[in-house]
């Protein structure tokens, strides 16, 4: 959860910093300046999953029945983000580009300001900041009520890093390989699904 407020704080300071012209940059710039730490933030991601040596463990023995959790946690996402459209009027789009982060909010928000602007990719920073928080939080009274794959599905994309201990502190190291899996085939789909709904 350190890790979280930080970067929540950061945003916060970055905020903080435009709003009063301390670091002079015109929009074009900031577009540009965005641009690049995106491009750099997905070579980073490649070189994080191909460095981890759990991948080719995880693809051995990788059984196709495992694919349906990150499934279930997509459309249970996406039904949310249809339930969010309606009671907070915005256009289903927006709303399905929102939740399609799934946790994975820095990746999640660069792509929204870029396709879309800075007040989604605003809300989408929270919304999935938020999830990954509350998670941390609800996680063990999660566990007293719902399936362990229900659980874990509240995780999101953060299953297998942010969110993890918690996960295998509640659940058992049983539970730990599902966890890993469900959060790499969801950061795999992240840029795909919020790039497609930003496009609708």
């Amino acid at each position: 959860m350190r890790t979280s407020l930080l970067i929540l704080g950061c945003f916060l300071a970055g905020i903080f910093c435009g709003w009063l012209q301390l670091v002079p940059m015109t929009a074009e710039e900031g577009d540009t300046v965005t641009l690049v730490l995106l491009y750099t933030l997905m070579g980073c991601v490649g070189i994080s999953v191909g460095c981890d040596r759990r991948l080719g463990e995880i693809l051995r023995t990788l059984h196709p029945r495992v694919l349906l959790y990150p499934l279930g946690t997509t459309i249970g996402t996406f039904l949310s983000a249809l339930v969010c459209s309606i009671l907070l009027a915005y256009p289903l789009s927006h709303s399905l580009a929102v939740h399609a982060g799934f946790a994975y909010y820095s990746l999640s928000s660069i792509l929204i300001t870029q396709a879309i602007g800075p007040d989604l990719g605003t809300v989408a920073l929270i919304a999935n900041l938020s999830r990954e928080l509350l998670t941390m939080l609800f996680v063990p009274v999660a566990a007293k009520f719902l399936a362990p794959p229900a659980v874990i599905a509240l995780g999101g994309a953060t299953t297998m890093d942010c969110t993890l201990p918690i996960m295998t502190r509640t659940l058992g190291t049983q539970w730990v390989f599902i966890s890993i899996v469900h959060a790499i085939v969801l950061d795999f789909s992240v840029p795909f699904w919020v790039i497609f709904f930003c496009s609708l």
